[in-house]
């Protein structure tokens, strides 16, 4: 984990003033945890530049951990991204019941404005669902994980207490 005061003191979250210096953004508790991979991979699912700040004032929001929401983003990194957008596209357009259009990818604006038109509509619903759903199953997975494990260590201790 990045440390706190690097963070705290970094100039792109600065616009968060003081809000950074709440002790329970920095703390690692159930709650907190599932809550920063509930923000963490639904701000890695929305194709914007900056999803780091998004996601660090989302956390700041729900109280989550900041450093596991921020790095939790990076899912969605250059290796991964094409895959991930590929296949929120494909989700976009069968919930739309649309046929799937052949593309290949421009890096120019000009393509990025022509494709907000063909593309643009199944891909942004896709990505929608998609981080709505990868939050959902993210915050269950880690609570249950989470609950698990603390079952486990009680179990342990009783059983040593008994013995």
């Amino acid at each position: 984990m990045p440390d706190h005061h690097s963070i705290k003191n970094n100039k792109h979250l600065q616009i968060f003033g003081n809000l950074l210096h709440n002790a329970n953004l920095w703390h690692l508790n159930r709650r907190s945890v599932a809550k920063a991979f509930a923000v963490g991979l639904f701000c890695a699912f929305i194709p914007i530049p900056f999803q780091m700040v998004l996601a660090a004032g989302i956390a700041i929001l729900v109280h989550a951990n900041l450093p596991l929401s921020i790095a939790l983003v990076w899912i969605t990194n250059p290796l991964t991204m094409p895959a991930i957008f590929y296949a929120c596209y494909l989700v976009g357009s069968w919930i739309l019941n649309v046929k799937e259009q052949e593309f290949t990818f421009e890096p120019s604006w000009q393509w990025v404005v022509d494709s907000v038109s063909t593309i643009g509509p199944s891909f942004f619903l896709g990505c929608i669902v998609c981080a709505c759903f990868f939050s959902f199953i993210g915050y269950l997975a880690i609570n249950g994980i989470w609950r698990i494990a603390v079952v486990k260590e009680w179990k342990k201790r009783r059983s040593f207490r008994i013995k």
